[in-house]
């Protein structure tokens, strides 16, 4: 068994104060593409804001130089949520715009608008399209907060293209009350256009979806308001039947600490991918439900579908925020994920770290492929 760690990204590189929000894939050709939001100047979500990605040919033992696939002067570029089209080959790249100079409460609001946009590349990462905005396909004009992702969408075995996100929307007699969803947003044309899906319960934020065995999609959301230092936080999941055009009434699950954070769901085996396989689904969030102490980043393993959680691994027990999953075309299980050193209390270090393990890492070697 091996577990390997090391920094991607590193605050002040390429000039640049802090990097945030990591979103990985791995590519039908077995490239690894780990994006993230560069913060050029104050580090904060109001900021001149670039989107970054390094490219691994070899699993994630080592990545190429950095490059920039969105940028715009005085512009936020952020919230990077790719997934690949199967059939065509192509990566698409949704994300938002904002202005550098619109606080959070204010975008809220509705006063500094977020609007969305999608690239794409037809060459594994190494070029992008120019982006293109698709605000009105995917955004309603009472909503006011807007995201996509963070994280990779995902492809359903029918060929719908889908990325998780999440809104807020406005009360037209309060502004100060914008209660938060998550939803999705799809395409059945290959990207071509893009629509909305299906709209959560109000009370959570970002979020992440995966294809059951049986052809379900199962949505788990960072749990934004249910929960009091008395009462803690956990995440809140549900589920749907039909392609996510809507969902169940999203539930509290026991098993999945939550301290109000972004997390990450990925397959990592299905029972038909040959002889002795297992149904096999792997999760990643700081491991806690202390709201907003983020630390203790986990890694769990899920047998039966998202049902429970019994298998679970630290990755780093110090400050450790946003993350996301892939798998290695050897089946090596990599997590990119905010970390701050041992010690310390902020969440946002601004540094951003690969770790590398196998199955049996995971385990313990309880468990065997």
């Amino acid at each position: 068994m091996f577990f390997q760690e090391y920094d991607l990204y590193v605050s002040g590189d390429e000039g640049y104060k802090e990097c945030r929000i990591p979103a990985l894939l791995t590519s039908l050709k077995g490239t690894i593409l780990a994006f993230n939001e560069a913060r050029k100047f104050t580090g904060r979500d109001s900021d001149q804001i670039d989107l970054f990605l390094r490219r691994s040919f070899d699993g994630g033992k080592s990545f190429d130089k950095v490059q920039v696939v969105a940028t715009e002067e005085g512009r936020v570029c952020g919230n990077p949520a790719p997934v690949q089209d199967r059939e065509t080959g192509t990566i698409w790249l949704p994300f938002c715009k904002n202005r550098s100079d619109g606080p959070e409460k204010l975008i809220r609001q509705g006063k500094a608008p977020r609007t969305v946009w999608v690239t794409s590349s037809d060459d594994d990462g190494a070029t992008w399209a120019e982006p293109r905005e698709i605000t009105r396909d995917v955004k309603l004009d009472t909503w006011g907060w807007y995201a996509t992702g963070p994280g990779h969408g995902i492809q359903l075995r029918g060929g719908r293209l889908l990325v998780a996100c999440d809104h807020t929307v406005l009360e037209p007699t309060d502004p100060q009350k914008v209660p938060s969803h998550s939803h999705l947003i799809y395409s059945d044309d290959h990207g071509a256009s893009w629509k909305i899906g299906a709209v959560t319960d109000k009370g959570v934020n970002e979020c992440t979806v995966l294809e059951t065995a049986d052809g379900w999609l199962y949505i788990n959301s960072r749990n934004q308001y249910l929960g009091t230092d008395e009462n803690p936080y956990y995440r809140r999941v549900g589920w749907s039947r039909d392609g996510g055009q809507s969902f169940s009434p999203l539930v509290r699950d026991g098993g999945l600490p939550e301290p109000i954070c972004q997390a990450s769901v990925c397959r990592y085996t299905l029972e038909t991918d040959g002889p002795g396989a297992k149904n096999r689904v792997l999760f990643s969030n700081p491991g806690n439900s202390r709201a907003h102490q983020r630390h203790h980043l986990t890694v769990r393993m899920s047998c039966d579908e998202c049902r429970t959680w019994p298998v679970s691994r630290v990755i780093h027990e110090g400050p450790s925020s946003y993350s996301d999953i892939c798998i290695a075309p050897d089946g090596t299980i990599c997590c990119l994920y905010e970390k701050g050193p041992e010690g310390e209390t902020s969440h946002y270090c601004g540094d951003i770290s690969l770790a590398r393990f196998d199955f049996q890492w995971l385990t313990g070697g309880q468990d065997a492929l």
